[in-house]
This record gives structure tokens, C-alpha cells and sequence, in this order.
């Protein structure tokens, strides 16, 4: 049986009702963003969007690499994930196929969850898979740290919560990360005992 992933880790913790937060590194967040001035990446007014736009041709492409410490916490005091959906087959099925988790995950600088929050995951995930867990990731890495502070990544795919890394897609962003692509690359580590 293969090794379970962060999601499987998640869905079988809400089966069983165990509080867990499990950590995960998103690593080398390794993206592509047009490299604009900060200025024109958080425009307030259109006019000011239609000249970054204007500009766009003439930008070159940068690589940008995060690391970070994404925390779902499914159960206890202060979940940050939570079931907001599942079909009646649900519970019979050992994927947890068609069940539906709203997060709004800490994201922080080291492992342990008291490390300085540099943003947010917000978003859902679903398990999809009839007889493997594969979890459909729709989520917004929304940052605040001085660097960032209001830009955003938004990642869809698919997470295959058995394999040890994992790859999804960064299909966007906003401001100082505006048009970002590439992917979010993610390996599970499971929080220290004081953190369960």
C-alpha cells in the first residue's frame, strides 16, 4: 500500500474525527512572472492596468521560487479546514470520493505553526478518485508578508495524495505575481506530537 499523502492524511483524520494539522511544504514554488515594478502590479485604476498591459510586451520573464509551511488543520479548537459537502456513498467508499473540504490554511515561514504567517491558502479540495485518492485542488495562496502583501497565486489540479511529492499547476496570479505561471510543487510533513 502506498505511503499516504497530505490529503489522504486530511481525509482519513475527518473520518475518524482526529484532530491532525499537517504541514506541508509547498516547494520551489517555481513560477514565471512578468517582471513589472511593484507600482503598476497593484494598480488601483484601470487606466493604470491598460499601461502594465501596454508594457507586457516588453517585459522578461523572472523565476521566482517560494518555500513555505501550508498548515491544514481539520478537527480540534480551530479548524482551518472544513467538510462542506459529501454525497451518501461518502462514507462507504475508501477514497471519500465526492466529499468537499473549504480551507483557510496558515501559510508560514518554518514548520512549527507558531512560525511568522506570511499569507493564506483559501479555497476548496474534493476528493475525485473512485479507487485512488486524487484530490482536485482549487485554492488561492493569498500573501501578506512585506514582499507580497496582497499579491496572489491561484493553483488548480490535482493532487495525488499517495505520491510523495506532488505537482499542480499555478494557473495565475495577482498583483506583484500578476500573470504568474508554472507549479506548486508539495511534500507532506506531518507536525510534531505537541501539534496534533
Amino acid at each position: 500500500m502506498a505511503k499516504p499523502g497530505l490529503m489522504t492524511m486530511v481525509a482519513v483524520a475527518v473520518a475518524v474525527a482526529v484532530a491532525v494539522a499537517v504541514a506541508v511544504v509547498v516547494a520551489a514554488l517555481a513560477l514565471a512572472a512578468m517582471a513589472m515594478p511593484l507600482a503598476c502590479a497593484m494598480a488601483d485604476d484601470p487606466k493604470k492596468v491598460d499601461n502594465w498591459f501596454n508594457r507586457l510586451s516588453h517585459a522578461e520573464r523572472k523565476t521566482t521560487c517560494l518555500h513555505f509551511f501550508f498548515h491544514d488543520t481539520i478537527s480540534g479548537k480551530s479548524p482551518t479546514a472544513v467538510r462542506v459537502a459529501e454525497a451518501t456513498i461518502t462514507k462507504k467508499s475508501p477514497t471519500l470520493f465526492r466529499v468537499v473540504n473549504m480551507m483557510d490554511d496558515p501559510l508560514t515561514e518554518g514548520l512549527e505553526p507558531e512560525s511568522p504567517v506570511v499569507g493564506r491558502a483559501q479555497g476548496l479540495y474534493g476528493s475525485a478518485g473512485l479507487e485512488s485518492l486524487g484530490l482536485l485542488m482549487n485554492m488561492n495562496l493569498v500573501f501578506t508578508s512585506p514582499k507580497y502583501n496582497g499579491s496572489t497565486l491561484s493553483i488548480l489540479g490535482r493532487n495525488p495524495a499517495y505520491e510523495t511529492y506532488r505537482e499542480m499547476l499555478i494557473v495565475g496570479g495577482t498583483g506583484s505575481l500578476r500573470l504568474a505561471s508554472g507549479i506548486a510543487t508539495g511534500k507532506d510533513i506531518i507536525s510534531q506530537p505537541q501539534h496534533l
